[in-house]
C-alpha cells in the first residue's frame, strides 16, 4: 500500500531509527528504570526529612513585628481622630461598602520575608522527581502508540490492550502535571498570607494559618512522593503482565489456524 503515498527514503531511514529509538529507550524504561526508581522512592519516604512527627519542628518564623499602638495624649486630638474615625464608617455605610482600613506596607521593616527553608528544600527534591516521571510516561506512551497496528475488523482485544496502557500512562502524567500546579498554588497563597500579616498585623489568624497551610503542603509533598512511587509500580507491573499483546496485539494468520 506504499505507492498510494511517496515517502522520502532519507526521511524514511530517519523515522525508522527514531522508532527504534524510542522502542529500545521505552524497553529500558519498563524492564529497568521504573523497578529501580520505585525502590528509590520507597526509600525516600522513609528519611527522616518525611518523616516529622511533630509538625511545629516545620513551622518557619514569621519575621514581622507587631507595632506599637498609636496613643492620643491630647483629649482635642482624640476628639477629632473619633469624629473623623465616625465620619469615615457614616460615609462607607452610605455607600453600602463598610471595610477596616489596613496598614500600608512600603518596605518590610527587617527585609526581605522568608520562604518556609525547610519547605522549599523538600519541594526542591520532589519537583525533579514529578518532571522525572512526567517524561519517562511520555517516552513509554509513545512506543505503545507506535505499536498499535492498522485499524481492522476483528482480532483486536489486543488493541484494547495497547488503547488502556496508553490511557493509563496518559493519566499518571496528568495527574503528575497537577502536583505542579500545587506547588506553585502553595507559593502564592502562603504569599498572600504573608501581605495580609504585613497589612494587618495586629491580626493572629493570618499568622496561625500561614503555619496551617506550611503543614498541610508537608504532607502533600510526603503523599506526592508516595503516589510516584505507586505509580512507578502499577505501570511496571501493569506492562509486565500484558507485554505480549502490547508488543504483538494480533496474532498470525498461521497462529490462528493450529
Amino acid at each position: 500500500m506504499s505507492y498510494l503515498l511517496k515517502v522520502d527514503n532519507a526521511i524514511k531511514t530517519k523515522v525508522d531509527a527514531f522508532r527504534e529509538r524510542i522502542t529500545g529507550e521505552a524497553e529500558d524504561l519498563v524492564a529497568n528504570f521504573f523497578p529501580k526508581k520505585l525502590l528509590e522512592l520507597d526509600h525516600f519516604l522513609k528519611d527522616p526529612i518525611l518523616n516529622v512527627v511533630d509538625l511545629k519542628d516545620i513551622h518557619s518564623e514569621i519575621n514581622l513585628t507587631v507595632p506599637d499602638p498609636i496613643l492620643l495624649t491630647n483629649s482635642h486630638d482624640a476628639l477629632e481622630h473619633q469624629n473623623a474615625k465616625k465620619r469615615k464608617l457614616d460615609d462607607d455605610a452610605g455607600d453600602g461598602n463598610c471595610q477596616v482600613a489596613g496598614t500600608k506596607v512600603f518596605v518590610m521593616p527587617n527585609g526581605m520575608m522568608r520562604s518556609n527553608k525547610q519547605l522549599v528544600d523538600l519541594i526542591e527534591k520532589v519537583k525533579p522527581e514529578i518532571r522525572t516521571l512526567i517524561e519517562k510516561c511520555n517516552t513509554v506512551k509513545m512506543w505503545v502508540q507506535l505499536l498499535i497496528p492498522r485499524i481492522e475488523d476483528g482480532n483486536n482485544f489486543g488493541v484494547s490492550i495497547q488503547e488502556e496502557t496508553v490511557a493509563e500512562l496518559r493519566t499518571v502524567e496528568g495527574e503528575a502535571a497537577s502536583y505542579l500546579d500545587q506547588i506553585s498554588r502553595y507559593y502564592i497563597t502562603r504569599a498572600k498570607l504573608v501581605s495580609k500579616i504585613a497589612k494587618y498585623p495586629h491580626v493572629e489568624d493570618y499568622r496561625r494559618t500561614v503555619t496551617e497551610i506550611d503543614e498541610k503542603e508537608y504532607i502533600s509533598l510526603k503523599i506526592i512522593v508516595s503516589e510516584l512511587r505507586n505509580q512507578y509500580v502499577t505501570l511496571h507491573d501493569m506492562i509486565l503482565k500484558n507485554i505480549e499483546k502490547i508488543k504483538r496485539p494480533r496474532s498470525s494468520n498461521a497462529e490462528t489456524l493450529y
